[in-house]
């Protein structure tokens, strides 16, 4: 009894040996991936499952650069329009999360509320959706993060359409 007892004990413990070898030479297991589900064909995924132990970035609401200084204040040519100020966003988001060593492609949420226009009545999702497609479900970034847009009757400042928050993982 005592045999098969110590043949028992040896063969876990080279078992468990073999496995920590293995774990340390294959790089991470599919347990511990971001896992970004949804239709293929959509702009952006249905969920996302971020495993145990990922640190997380998250953003206050940002928005957009000033395009024009030299232009009056509350007026469009200041900050642009809806793309023009997505764009900057994102870039921001871009510069930002490069100073912690992480880019784009860790956002797995985006929480964006999309105000009208001043030469519109309705917010402008085309133009945001458009400076999104620059960044996301591309070749360089093919991340498409889980995403809300909500369409608002106005941000704090009424010359700003765009507010985007982000939650990224690493």
């Amino acid at each position: 009894m005592k045999t098969i007892s110590l043949l028992t004990q040896l063969f876990f413990i080279l078992i468990s040996s073999i496995t920590s070898v293995l774990a340390q030479t294959t790089g991470p297991s599919e347990i511990e991936k971001v896992i970004y589900r949804g239709n293929p064909a959509s702009a952006i995924s249905s969920s996302v499952t971020v495993p145990s132990g990922k640190k997380y970035y998250f953003s206050s609401g940002t928005l957009g650069p000033t395009i024009d200084s030299t232009a009056a204040a509350g007026s469009r040519e200041r900050y642009g329009d809806t793309k023009t100020q997505a764009l900057g966003i994102l870039e921001k988001f871009k510069t930002d999360l490069a100073k912690e060593g992480l880019g784009l492609n860790n956002i797995v949420f985006m929480r964006v509320y999309v105000a009208p226009d001043t030469k519109g009545k309705k917010p402008d999702f085309k133009g945001w959706f458009d400076a999104y497609a620059q960044y996301f479900g591309t070749k360089e970034n093919p991340v498409k993060p889980s995403r809300s847009t909500i369409g608002i009757a106005q941000l704090v400042n009424p010359d700003r359409f765009i507010e985007i928050e982000i939650v990224a993982v690493y």
